[in-house]
């Protein structure tokens, strides 16, 4: 096998490890949108939601504090939030994108998104804006994967 193919495939297969291993953690509504990812990854996604969703229910985490964070974040950023603003969630942040930040803020870990900020725009917050003003660490995929020594 190609050096260049062998790379690939650990990248994504060290990803998936991840998943199974219940490293990762995401909330329902980002979930649904992750099940649109093909391929191996997308049914490893697919095969492991309990792995990978938190619901609020649950016990083993605490699912208070991420309402309250969530319901915080929600009024003291809906100047950005597309459904309020009613511009486009590509250009700036959505509901479901403030969920993920608050899981990160609740677990006190970073949140993985393939967004870059939106400053210096004053109107337009992203996902990385949003962590920043939260003090959440937002990682691009490229960083995650250094950062679990990936490659």
């Amino acid at each position: 096998m190609p050096e260049h193919i062998a790379a690939f495939k650990a990248i994504w297969t060290g990803t998936q490890d991840r998943i199974i291993a219940g490293k990762i953690a995401t909330t329902t509504e980002l979930y649904k949108e992750m099940c649109h990812i093909t391929g191996d990854v997308g049914q490893c996604i697919k095969d492991h939601k309990d792995e990978l969703v938190l619901e609020v229910d649950d016990p083993g985490w605490d699912g208070l504090a991420y309402i309250a964070h969530y319901n915080r974040m929600r009024k003291e950023h809906a100047a950005f939030i597309s459904e309020y603003t009613h511009m486009s969630s590509k250009k700036t942040i959505s509901l479901n994108d403030l969920t993920v930040i608050a899981l990160a803020k609740t677990l006190g870990l970073p949140v993985v998104s393939g967004e870059s900020s939106a400053e210096p725009s004053p109107e337009k917050k992203r996902i990385p804006d949003i962590c920043k003003l939260e003090g959440v660490a937002h990682y691009t995929f490229n960083d995650f994967l250094e950062k679990e020594g990936i490659s």
